[in-house]
């Protein structure tokens, strides 16, 4: 497979002619510009760049960047960037899915791209309600949500996406929020990353969920509430005046307070990307009593399923001549002659 060649391009030659058409103030503006800054850092191609979408508001992705895209049908965007990927494996492809799209009538599908460790990057943009469907709890609305189909507040528990990516077998799994001027930072990670690269988005839903994000995803102010992760660095927040520990003997996550700096002596834990055991605590960390873990949590590359197709393929072909006729010929076979009123 050839490395893809960077090429220099603006922000402006990633913008479409398309009216922009979510509701003023939703996030998925903000996660649009990101992603558009992101790709001329990254050196990206607009003509070998594809973003595939399933069905919702973030869905509408596609007809906003000026590449090549899909807008697929419910669920099934992982399938089809799947197919996408395998015919065409030089390809440069970006998911974008939501909560309900990717983890409802879209979770098998997302599961499977995950352990199969497809070579893509897959945007989840979490704003914990359906939003094209006018407001509706989805799988990721917490416990006690009152929206049109639960009038009196959901019982259902929800799920936790980056926890979900870990169980699936992703082999890397970050977080960000629409907002943040770290999101980009994120996404480069992702894409540096060879194979299925997940990535959770808080994404606020100034409609239908107002504000559900703003205790740690707020423009300003609650930067106390945000563990930004980063490899080989120790796991501080709030200015550095706390930390997460690892309790040994109970093998469980702690908040402590650091002293003058001085982390090791409070037994700050360094992030390591690669620690699969650590990560699965960090997404399961409980927000209030420990604060957002956001940033890369996992980072741990394998072969990808396109490399292990393309071996098979030419190990299949290896000395052999393509011969269509032969092929069909192959085996048992029959010679139909007659009619329907005649048969011989």
């Amino acid at each position: 497979m050839n490395a893809p060649v960077k090429i220099e391009t603006t922000l402006k030659d990633w913008e479409t002619d398309q009216e922009v058409r979510w509701c003023p103030g939703c996030g998925d503006y903000a996660i649009l510009k990101a992603v558009q800054r992101t790709l001329p850092q990254i050196g990206a191609d607009p003509a070998n760049t594809v973003f595939i979408s399933g069905i919702g508001c973030s869905s509408r992705f596609p007809y906003y960047m000026e590449s090549y895209g899909f807008h697929t049908i419910h669920g099934r965007a992982p399938a089809v960037a799947t197919g996408v990927k395998l015919a065409n494996p030089d390809l440069d492809i970006w998911l974008v899915t939501g909560d309900g799209d990717g983890l409802s009538i879209g979770g098998n599908h997302l599961m499977h791209v995950l352990r199969r460790n497809v070579n893509m990057q897959i945007m989840l943009f979490n704003n914990e309600i359906y939003g094209l469907t006018k407001g509706q709890y989805s799988p990721t609305s917490r416990e006690g949500t009152k929206s049109p189909s639960t009038p009196l507040g959901s019982y259902d528990h929800p799920a936790r996406p980056a926890a979900f990516a870990l169980g699936s077998g992703a082999r890397f799994v970050a977080r960000g929020f629409d907002v943040s001027k770290k999101l980009p930072e994120v996404l480069k990670a992702a894409h540096a990353h060879q194979g299925a690269a997940f990535i959770e988005i808080f994404q606020n839903c100034i409609v239908y969920n107002k504000d559900v994000f703003e205790d740690f995803a707020a423009p300003k102010g609650a930067e106390a509430q945000q563990l930004w992760l980063e490899h080989g660095e120790p796991m501080l927040f709030a200015g550095g005046t706390r930390g997460i520990t690892l309790d040994r003997d109970k093998l469980c996550l702690e908040v402590v307070d650091v002293v003058d700096g001085d982390w090791q002596a409070a037994g700050v834990i360094v992030h390591d990307a690669a620690n699969r055991s650590i990560a699965h605590m960090l997404v399961e960390m409980p927000f209030g009593p420990f604060p957002m873990a956001l940033g890369v949590l996992y980072d741990d590359p394998r072969p990808t399923f396109e490399t292990a197709v393309i071996e098979e393929r030419a190990q299949a072909s290896a000395g052999k001549e393509a011969d269509l006729a032969r092929l069909l010929g192959k085996g048992q076979t029959w010679t139909v002659s007659g009619t329907a009123q005649d048969p011989v």
